[in-house]
């Protein structure tokens, strides 16, 4: 939401420190000078507000003495093209006035386009093969785009069974139902995931044990979810959270040593790794989303990575209503109508062709980040490990306690901005669905989710738009810093 004109006004008789107040307010780093009569008069920075107070002005000084007076404004008619063209590096507001020089109006790039959190990247044989689907009228689950589907995602994770599904809350549901969970067994779960990985073991007839998460990689504590194993135990969860590992070596020795199946749900960690080992490539079976916010989609669908042909061949029956593979219309099991359409796999195809430049996107996304925001003292940057790429689904940053503004008013300034920011998810065990698999304390899922957002994060993210979004940060929190000091 960008704030109207009146928030960025302020007169020219008031002080800094009104000035200041006006800037925190509006997040747009700028306020508009104005005279008695409204007339535009000048226009101050916060890093006019710096400037001035290394000059030696202070908060009372008045505003006059450290506006600047040479500024570009431009008519409330001017064409937007016009307007393109003055907006830069320096200029980042421009104030429209109306005939008698009162501003009414104001331009700035963040209010010309915002900036989503995720949107997906079509640039390949998506509609090729789409169209392909249509004109030859394969466009429900069988088809040969399905069968591409499964067999670039085996090929990539060197893994011998995949099934493509409608969806990543049932690919976990399968899963675990093909391992043969159900009614009676206990799943451990962390804390902090969406709600899909928990849902899908209640799904089950499971019973779900929540755990909390390492504080210093917001994945699952593998010394949590040992103190929860009981003789009702029969797998663990792992979510690769936000695009980085779990610390996987612990909890495959834990699973071995106690004889329990690794579901990793690897929804949100496409081409992640840990030890150069690809996410999904661990446990017994692995899950994948496909929604339209992933790395990789197919509109909606997901996919289930299967190392046991057993396995394997239990969910393509139960996939299929339970039907059997060899009689038409014989149902072996009561199953499920988990398919997934030609359609939507032919997305999947065409993403798929061109994962190795999409994850090298991501990186060096989310490298850009990094380099812009390592200096902000009052953020904490997403985990980053020499034993693991993080491919970052969403970029991922926390808010320190200390920084002068709460996690949930600095998106709200965000998108004052222009830019899409996201908390984390809630925990699991504060949600009245859940509340009755948990016991025990969860400081770290606690902290991160109360401090975490995710910022815009998508593939083709532009350079200049990522630099807008840094500016915004430095923006807002630097001037509450410069509040907090005076």
């Amino acid at each position: 939401m960008i704030p109207p004109i009146q928030d960025l006004l302020i007169t020219e008789s008031e002080s800094v420190r009104a000035a200041i107040q006006v800037i925190d307010k509006n997040a747009q780093g700028v306020c508009f000078v104005v005279n008695a009569k409204k007339i535009l008069v000048g226009i101050l920075t916060d890093g006019d507000v710096r400037r001035a107070f290394l000059q030696g002005k202070h908060l009372d000084s008045p505003l006059h003495e450290v506006m600047q007076r040479a500024f570009t404004a431009l008519h409330v008619d001017t064409p937007q093209d016009e307007i393109l063209r003055k907006l830069n590096d320096k200029i980042r507001h421009i104030p429209l006035v109306d005939d008698e020089n009162i501003p009414v109006d104001f331009a700035c790039t963040r209010k010309l386009r915002r900036i989503p959190i995720m949107e997906p990247l079509l640039a390949g044989n998506e509609l090729n093969y789409v169209t392909d689907c249509i004109k030859t009228n394969w466009i429900s689950s069988q088809g040969k785009y399905v069968k591409g589907f499964e067999k670039i995602m085996a090929d990539f994770h060197d893994c011998p069974y995949a099934l493509a599904v409608s969806n990543g809350t049932v690919a976990l549901h399968l899963a675990l139902i093909a391992l043969g969970i159900g009614p009676g067994d206990e799943v451990i779960v962390p804390d902090l995931t969406f709600a899909a990985s928990i849902n899908s073991i209640v799904h089950a007839g499971a019973t779900p044990v929540i755990v909390d998460i390492k504080s210093n990689d917001w994945n699952i504590d593998p010394l949590a979810l040992e103190a929860a194993i009981t003789p009702k135990t029969k797998a663990i969860m792992p979510v690769h959270l936000y695009g980085y590992a779990c610390d996987m070596e612990p909890i495959l020795a834990i699973a071995k040593k106690h004889q329990l199946y690794v579901v990793e749900d690897n929804a949100e960690a496409l081409g992640s790794t840990y030890n150069g080992q690809l996410t999904g490539t661990f446990g017994e079976v692995a899950t994948y989303s496909f929604f339209g916010n992933k790395t990789v989609t197919t509109g909606e669908g997901g996919l289930v990575l299967f190392k046991e042909k057993a396995h394997y061949e239990k969910a393509v029956i139960m996939r299929d209503h339970g039907m059997s593979r060899t009689k038409k219309y014989w149902h072996d099991f009561i199953g499920y109508n988990y398919r997934m359409t030609n359609l939507q796999a032919a997305i999947g195809l065409a993403q798929m062709e061109r994962i190795d430049e999409i994850l090298k996107m991501k990186l060096s996304m989310a490298a850009f980040y990094n380099e812009n925001l390592k200096d902000i003292d009052s953020i904490e940057l997403p985990p980053e490990t020499k034993d693991r790429v993080n491919t970052h689904w969403l970029y991922t940053i926390l808010l320190k306690e200390d920084a002068g503004i709460d996690r949930d008013q600095l998106i709200q300034k965000l998108l004052q901005n222009g830019i899409e920011a996201r908390p984390v998810f809630f925990p699991l065990h504060v949600m009245p669905p859940y509340q009755s698999f948990a016991n025990g304390s969860f400081p770290n899922t606690n902290r991160v989710s109360k401090q975490g957002l995710s910022l815009p994060s998508f593939v083709h993210l532009k350079k200049e738009d990522q630099q807008a979004i840094c500016d915004a940060l430095r923006s807002i929190l630097g001037v509450q810093r410069l509040m907090e000091t005076k």
